[in-house]
């Protein structure tokens, strides 16, 4: 060893950084040679209770499952002589490749049968963690088979529970080979049938739980690396996926980047563990580490129908078995169960549990635990979240039904205490399944607008929720300025605007007659400027779409400046007349040097085609027209009928009113066709035959656009141009015609 110190490895130079890495040493916690209790500081002896005990979150949690123990012996001074070498020789020059493995290899051999003591040790298990990311797949899953018995009392370390998380990363680097497929299944399938013997004691462990949930991903097969919202999902995303009209279900098939997993290994895992902890359930329950891994192993399951229905029900405490559909839950107590979603950790399961229940066993779950109680539960802080989450997840306009019966009438209670994620996901709700869609838009403009009051007050008050609600003369509140808009006021005016046009109409009045000053205001904010984008997109008229628009002139400027004010800039743009379209490309010329420094700019400038606008003000009118009556034409040729009908629709779709993809991809092929910072504007190679053929269906703007062209002079390349499109569609027909021979 020491002839080769001149050779040192460069592989763990990451060890080095990561030395200390998470791990300082709290007062509470305690590792085994790292703030270790005094009591076991010699490091020989049996595992300390403060060591194995379940981590309990909440009074529910006295009750811990008592952890078997196991003899740890200390880590001998040659040993720890050996590893200090190791960790040595890779701080300093590299080695080559050969070298590296060579080093890993025999080092790792040196731990079989020390594994335990190794990897609890709190300065080995730096060393060790380097060994395990330079080693081959060989000796990685050689180290995991010969630790696979104490694996769960590695994971349950706080230092251990880094290098078992290293193995299970470096583990997943190789899932991409399908040579390496074979030998990686039978090392999880070692680690899998010991953590069923007594799942408990991981899933209750504050480091247990999270390695148990990489193993689980790990299994499913996705990279750990991009695993982290199955291990917590912040509360923004969860809002975002509640909020969204489109559907979206965890962990399937269309799960990003997933790769070939191990399914069967997977299903193994879970279902053993819940079948050996059947009766610790309340204890599970209640435990919010173990709460993390029930809702990961849920949402990995999505699609897997026939085991989420025989899990759901024992996680609801149910002690029958599973029968026919409408008796999936028996012997169950409801009251019970409802009392416990006064508790953190099981609230955040149920929402999970609503969130992936098959459709039969989310509708026993709505009609024999909340029916005639969501109002209740609605009003306790953590009872309305699991509230929101089975609203977004309703699957049939019937079970929007029933929970509009005893919501419907209480938004203006929901709102008074503070509820309005309820009131929103009813709004989402309602919108995604196109039902009570009218009933939702008067009760919300009923619960901040009195019948005498005028409906101008709606949008304000909504916009700034809070303010309004905490006002003790509700009738005389007045918007004052720097007041910050309210997140879910915002969310639920988004959602009001995807509704149609006709069960809007006071909301459109309220937003049309705000003042100027307010208009800004909610232009300037995150959320208010997307409350107007989306009001721009809706289905209102476009003249009370521009009455709004120019509440903002002189203003688009320092509003393009804004990341979020830039958008709002650009849908105003979008929808606008020439003479608008004019004055906001103006007031951002204005701008131009400072707007293209900004990360936003440069996309700006060239949407709104500003330096053409600076260059030529009259071809960049005549190019605007041109566009306009294109789209015109074009909806009028292959449009339906509520689009032709929809003034609003030709300049920018409506997110409800979407046209298809083929309508979608011409609209963008008019755009680049007609724009001049595009080398393929005027009759582009990449479009052959679109000219001819918007020709042949006599839209005029096209027309038009090209008989300018030829009165600037440019009539021999528009014919040059056309000549070229057709010997390209000659030579194209030719080409397949002589395949068909072939």
């Amino acid at each position: 060893m020491a002839g080769e110190k001149k050779k040192k490895n460069l592989c763990t130079q990451q060890c080095g950084r990561q030395k200390g890495k998470n791990r300082r040493p709290g007062k509470e916690h305690y590792g085994f040679d790292g703030g270790c209790p005094p009591e076991f500081s010699s490091g020989t002896g049996r595992f300390p209770d403060k060591i194995v005990k379940a981590q309990n979150s909440s009074k529910h949690q006295n009750a811990s499952v008592p952890q078997s123990s196991i003899l740890r012996k200390q880590v001998d001074p040659e040993t720890t002589q050996y590893f200090s070498e190791i960790a040595n020789l890779f701080e300093g020059s590299g080695a080559d490749l050969e070298e590296r493995l060579v080093i890993c290899g025999n080092a790792l051999e040196e731990t079989r049968g020390k594994e335990l003591e190794l990897a609890t040790d709190y300065i080995i298990s730096h060393t060790l963690q380097a060994l395990l990311e330079g080693c081959d797949l060989d000796q990685l899953c050689g180290f995991l088979q010969s630790c696979a018995k104490v694996f769960p009392f590695i994971a349950m370390d706080r230092s251990g529970s880094h290098v078992a998380e290293t193995a299970l990363r470096s583990l997943a680097v190789h899932l991409q080979d399908e040579e390496a497929y074979a030998v990686i299944e039978e090392t999880l399938n070692k680690i899998c049938q010991v953590i069923v013997v007594k799942p408990v004691d991981v899933m209750c462990n504050r480091y247990g739980s999270h390695v148990l949930r990489s193993l689980l991903c790990l299994c499913k097969g996705m990279p750990l690396d991009s695993s982290q919202e199955f291990h917590v999902t912040k509360s923004s995303t969860i809002l975002a996926e509640r909020f969204n009209t489109r559907e979206t279900r965890y962990g399937g098939n269309n799960t990003p980047h997933l790769q070939r997993g191990f399914p069967d290994l997977l299903k193994f895992l879970v279902t053993g563990m819940i079948e050996c902890a059947r009766e610790e359930i309340a204890t599970l329950q209640v435990d919010q580490y173990s709460s993390l891994v029930l809702q990961t192993a849920l949402k990995l399951l999505v699609g897997e129908d026939q085991e989420l229905m025989n899990i759901i029900p024992i996680l609801l405490g149910c002690h029958g078995e599973n029968t026919e559909v409408g008796n999936l839950i028996q012997t169950v107590a409801v009251q019970e169960t409802l009392d416990l979603l006064n508790d953190n950790a099981y609230s955040h399961l149920m929402e999970v549990i609503l969130e992936v229940a098959p459709e039969a066993l989310y509708n026993e779950i709505l009609t024999k635990f909340f029916r005639n109680m969501l109002f209740e539960i609605s009003s306790h802080h953590c009872g309305s979240f699991v509230i929101q989450a089975l609203v977004s997840s309703a699957r049939s306009q019937g079970q929007m039904d029933l929970i509009w019966k005893e919501l419907g009438g209480k938004f203006k209670e929901l709102l008074e205490i503070g509820r309005s994620g309820v009131v929103a996901a009813i709004l989402a709700a309602s919108q995604k399944l196109r039902t009570n869609e009218q009933k939702c838009s008067e009760a919300l403009a009923a619960a901040v607008c009195s019948a005498t009051e005028s409906s101008s007050c709606i949008v304000p008050r909504i916009l700034c929720l809070e303010r309004y609600i905490c006002c003790e003369d509700k009738s005389n509140w007045k918007w004052a300025k720097g007041d910050k808009m309210h997140v879910l006021g915002c969310l639920m005016l988004q959602t009001v605007f995807r509704y149609p046009s006709e069960f809007i109409q006071p909301y459109v009045t309220s937003i049309t007659s705000m003042e100027t000053t307010h208009v800004l205001e909610a232009a300037k904010d995150a959320g208010g400027g997307r409350v107007l984008e989306c009001f721009l997109s809706s289905n209102a008229s476009a003249k009370q779409k521009r009455k709004l628009i120019v509440k903002l002139r002189g203003h688009f400027g320092e509003l393009s400046m804004r990341p979020s004010g830039s958008f709002t800039v650009e849908k105003c743009f979008m929808v606008s007349n020439l003479s608008l379209r004019e004055t906001i490309t103006s007031e951002l010329l204005a701008v131009r040097a400072e707007l293209s420094k900004t990360k936003q700019g440069p996309h700006l400038l060239r949407k709104l085609d500003v330096d053409g606008f600076a260059a030529r003000p009259d071809q960049w009118r005549a190019r605007q027209e041109s566009k306009q009556t294109a789209y015109k034409d074009f909806y009028d040729a292959f449009g339906s009928s509520k689009t032709k009908t929809n003034e609003s629709f030709l300049v920018e779709p409506s997110t409800r009113l979407s046209p298809p993809k083929s309508v979608k991809k011409m609209r963008k092929e008019i755009d680049r066709y007609l724009d001049p910072s595009s080398t393929q504007s005027m009759g582009s190679s990449n479009f052959p035959g679109l000219e001819a053929s918007m020709a042949k269906l006599g839209f005029s703007g096209l027309k038009r656009h090209h008989a300018r062209a030829e009165e600037r002079g440019g009539k021999k390349f528009t014919k040059l141009s056309m000549d070229g499109n057709k010997r390209e569609n000659k030579e194209w027909r030719n080409k397949k015609r002589k395949a068909g021979e072939d």
